[in-house]
């Protein structure tokens, strides 16, 4: 058979996915790997020691798996987790650890600083989005500010697909849904990149040439082939953000959908008719050529879930989930804010803290659990709200990721949003997205093609949405009346935890 390769880097692990052309998974696997904390609000990845060995692994894996069969690679596709920032020499090789995306909060000056400087109507028109801690123009900002010794060695700019493809190919490309994730250095209407805004902020840095997603920006050399087991001379596509090709991946792509994302963060994929704008909102360029999206994203909610399992010492995830499910929806009067690791949007505050409210002497773990829970749902209300009011007609929802291997998690979002979420058959996640990019690339495939089938589908109970709906406002008036205190609190971490 003729396989296609998908190769995702994430936050904690990476996956790849060996796929035919008509989108049947043949093979897949996974490696985790470490992401670095060196200082309060730096989030940092080894480009070698993470991105790359990740994907040599991977493909070793996987090809070594179709060796006997006389499966052949037919093209091969890498995303990453994104926006980020990496700066090489002129070799190509990393000056430093790549800065991630908007969970690594040390550019907020700056960011600041850039919008102060183009205007915040300006950069919301002409770029989508205010800047913001996930933008990575501004990271570039700060490296260059901050760093001045690696900036002036910097010959190319990378994030984490882009740099597997130059890996790869040996080919600078960026990707323009990518790219619109620079802010204020790239203009969505125009597609191209701001050259004085780029001569302003990365002065002598060159910009990568700007290609579609799904275009082939070149073949594997025979030194990639010869670290990674993929046949010299496969073509190789551009790859995206990995959020991006996971919306791909479950066939996201009309106006109107929604792709909900449940992992460590939440993180939204809206299409759009057309460019449109809101300030609480990232509005970006899509994966198929021409396309509009807004993007979105929650800073903490598996993982403010996960940090509450460890905490209570549960070894059994199956069973606190189980107990979770028993609790009335509200749990008991217990009401919970999911800003555990500041928030992203629907309004961007890195000194944003969780909090419980409610609790007694008879709270009980799965009551806290579920309240977790709640609270991430709320988010997506919020979030959902603010799409609204961007104009964007959400007429199907897509769910996705690791939480959706419990109903519980779906269920309470589908209750508190009202929403109805298709849960796809193939939930592999971006490196499946990958795949079915790859063999766009070559013709195998039209973008807009239906690439997996629904497996299920969650809808609102009334009862428990009837609940929730007497208690988002007291979500959303938590957070509002708390929220000086809250950056109260976050300086002082930052005084005690140096």
């Amino acid at each position: 058979m003729d396989l296609v390769l998908g190769v995702d880097v994430g936050t904690g692990s990476s996956k790849g996915v060996l796929a035919t052309l008509d989108g049947r998974v043949v093979h897949r696997a996974s490696v985790p790997h470490r992401t670095d904390f060196p200082r309060p609000g730096w989030v940092e990845h080894d480009a070698d020691g993470v991105w790359w060995h990740d994907l040599v692994v991977l493909a070793r894996e996987l090809t070594g798996r179709i060796v006997e069969t006389g499966d052949r690679v037919v093209a091969v596709c890498a995303s990453g987790i994104g926006p980020t920032v990496l700066l090489a020499d002129a070799d190509g090789r990393p000056l430093r650890p790549a800065v991630l995306y908007g969970v690594d909060t040390r550019a907020v000056a700056e960011a600041a600083e850039l919008e102060e400087r183009y205007g915040r109507e300006d950069l919301l028109e002409r770029c989508g989005s205010v800047m913001s801690s996930q933008a990575a123009g501004a990271k570039i900002e700060w490296l260059r500010r901050h760093e001045p010794e690696v900036f002036s060695l910097a010959r190319y700019f990378f994030m984490a697909n882009s740099y597997l493809a130059f890996r790869l190919t040996g080919e600078h490309v960026l990707d323009h849904h990518s790219a619109s994730q620079t802010t204020p250095l790239y203009d969505r209407h125009a597609r191209t990149w701001i050259e004085d805004r780029c001569a302003e902020v990365a002065p002598g840095l060159p910009v990568p040439r700007l290609v579609d997603p799904s275009e082939r920006v070149g073949t594997v050399t025979r030194e990639a082939a010869r670290e990674t087991g993929i046949p010299e001379g496969t073509p190789v596509a551009a790859g995206t953000v990995d959020a991006w090709a996971e919306a791909e991946s479950v066939d996201v792509g009309e106006p109107g959908d929604l792709m909900v994302m449940y992992g460590s963060t939440t993180f939204f994929v809206a299409v759009t008719d057309g460019p449109r704008t809101h300030p609480a909102l990232w509005g970006t360029a899509g994966v198929r050529p021409g396309q509009s999206t807004f993007g979105a994203g929650m800073a903490s909610s598996g993982s403010a879930v996960e940090w509450w399992r460890t905490t209570v010492g549960s070894p059994d995830v199956a069973e606190l989930v189980e107990r979770a499910a028993q609790v009335p929806a509200g749990s008991n009067g217990l009401l919970a804010l999911p800003y555990f690791a500041g928030e992203r949007t629907p309004f961007a505050d890195p000194d944003a803290r969780g909090a419980l409210l409610g609790l007694t002497l008879r709270t009980t773990p799965a009551e806290v659990h579920r309240a977790l829970l709640e609270a991430t749902a709320y988010g997506v209300r919020h979030n959902v709200e603010a799409l609204a009011a961007a104009g964007a007609d959400v007429r199907r929802v897509v769910a996705v990721g690791g939480g959706t291997g419990s109903a519980l998690w779906p269920q309470i979002v589908s209750d508190v949003t009202g929403l109805e979420q298709e849960v796809p058959a193939v939930r592999i996640g971006a490196s499946f997205g990958d795949a079915k990019l790859a063999a766009v690339a070559i013709g195998a495939v039209d973008v807009d093609a239906r690439w997996n089938a629904v497996e299920s589908v969650t809808r609102p109970r009334p009862d428990d949405a009837q609940v929730y709906a007497q208690l988002y406002p007291a979500y959303r008036e938590l957070h509002e009346r708390t929220a000086d205190l809250q950056h109260q609190l976050a300086a002082l971490e930052r005084v005690t935890r140096r």
